[in-house]
């Protein structure tokens, strides 16, 4: 490409920032960091009434999150009204845009006389200035909004970076109002300047865009404003193959931080939601930004798969170092008022249980036991804790107080104990484990009592016996 690219992630603070917005953010970051250009953040807060701080923090804590840093901004739309106002007054001035007086109820009025006929509800133009048409006067107490002279003929036609060629004929579009009654400028007209001003080459942004492309062609057109380059991504389906929504999972990007999953492996199974690199599955952030172009990009809608989520997190987890893990198993704990300094170093449990769970709360949850006084369920009490295990647990109790404490040792001692008591590993091992951790799975028995201690594996036993 010859001018630099320039893209930007412009999201609404009316709610969270969700996978599908997060996954738009993700592809224009990476289409301008693969061609070496800039992205822009963009917070479009022209709602007042819906908009709040807490949302907008949420989106800029998403952000962060993934890792998606902007070049410039971000930049507020209410901050730019004065730009508004005067490139609507620029339109005023060239006869692009009028002022029209027609009420709400007569506007609802026309609508429903156009329905009775069976036509399609849009403004009927009566307001719009032509050659040879008189206007009445402006009705008295009526504030005008400002409409979009929109061209007659011919048709908005673009080539789509992801959907291929669209064509929308001028004559379905109806003209747009670009300024409410109190002059504040509107959505449609709103993204157009910003996008005009801040230099915007190319537009990536969700398919529920697709209807106000046209209109913002011909506005940017009007305002004599070169035309970016649009590509229009397609839904994200949930599991079930319905629209993606709140019921499918997480309501914002943030509360996959909370339910223990790790920024890369999100950002590696959102890259994958649409696009593709061959069969290629599993890539850093570096290899997806080389990759990545909008040519890869399928314009059917992908579909969310939980399940390889955890998977993908899985690995992400199981590859990642020790030290850092327990750093953030830590918060875990402390969050749920278990002292992480109250039992063996969290760096040793890591490498014992983290290929083993697909999320950091799930690696949290196993390693919680090593922290905190255990109950066992009694119905793991009843199944497990026969008078055999008993009887075998005493006398492996007795040899834990002499052992030397590595693993290698505490092997030996449990194989002495099975051999005496002619018993299997399983039926020492799982009595075992339900006494230390209240679970009959853990890694490998000798691993988890050298990681536990003299002192917390015998106090935990001998009780039950």
């Amino acid at each position: 490409m010859t001018a630099a690219v320039r893209t930007r992630f412009a999201p609404s603070p009316t709610g969270y920032l969700h996978i599908g917005g997060a996954r738009t953010a993700l592809f224009a970051w990476a289409f301008a960091r693969h061609y070496g250009g800039q992205f822009i953040l963009r917070i479009e807060d022209t709602d007042v009434e819906r908009s709040t701080p807490e949302a907008v923090q949420a989106i800029l804590d998403g952000m962060n999150w993934l890792g998606l840093t902007c070049d410039e901004g971000p930049f507020y739309q209410m901050q730019r009204m004065d730009r508004y106002r005067e490139a609507v007054a620029e339109l005023l001035d060239k006869g692009l845009a009028y002022r029209c007086y027609a009420t709400p109820e007569e506007l609802d009025a026309m609508r429903e006389a156009q329905r009775a006929r069976g036509e399609k509800p849009r403004y009927d133009g009566r307001w719009r200035p032509e050659p040879d048409k008189t206007l009445p006067e402006p009705p008295a107490g009526v504030e005008p909004v400002i409409r979009f002279r929109n061209p007659v003929g011919g048709s908005v036609v673009w080539d789509d970076l992801v959907k291929g060629r669209i064509e929308i004929a001028n004559a379905e579009l109806d003209d747009l109002i670009i300024a409410r009654t109190d002059g504040t400028p509107t959505y449609n007209f709103c993204v157009v300047v910003d996008d005009w001003d801040m230099g915007i080459t190319h537009v990536i942004r969700g398919d529920d865009h697709v209807n106000n492309t046209p209109r913002q062609i011909n506005i940017l057109r009007a305002l004599g404003a070169e035309v970016p380059a649009y590509a229009h991504l397609s839904m994200i389906l949930g599991d079930d193959g319905t629209k993606l929504s709140k019921r499918h999972g997480a309501v914002s990007v943030m509360q996959y931080h909370e339910d223990g999953y790790l920024p890369e492996a999100v950002i590696n199974y959102l890259a994958r939601l649409g696009w593709s690199h061959g069969d290629d599955e599993v890539f850093s952030r570096d290899k997806f930004v080389k990759w990545f172009d909008l040519s890869n990009i399928t314009p059917s809608a992908a579909q969310f798969n939980t399940e390889k989520l955890n998977w993908l997190n899985g690995l992400y987890i199981k590859a990642s170092a020790d030290d850092v893990l327990a750093a953030d198993v830590s918060s875990r704990l402390a969050r749920r008022q278990v002292d992480p300094e109250s039992g063996p170093p969290l760096d040793a449990l890591m490498g014992l249980y983290k290929d083993r769970v697909s999320t950091l709360n799930e690696l949290a949850d196993a390693v919680e036991a090593f922290y905190i006084d255990v109950h066992p369920a009694q119905e793991l009490l009843d199944q497990h804790l026969t008078d055999t295990a008993r009887s075998a647990l005493h006398d492996l109790c007795v040899r834990l107080q002499t052992v030397d404490w590595t693993r290698e040792a505490l092997g030996g001692a449990i194989k002495e104990i099975m051999k005496a008591h002619g018993l299997k590993m399983p039926q020492v091992a799982i009595p075992l484990r339900v006494l230390l951790v209240g679970q009959p799975q853990t890694p490998s028995i000798d691993a988890v009592l050298e990681a536990m201690g003299r002192e917390r594996v015998i106090g935990r036993v001998t009780r039950y016996l």
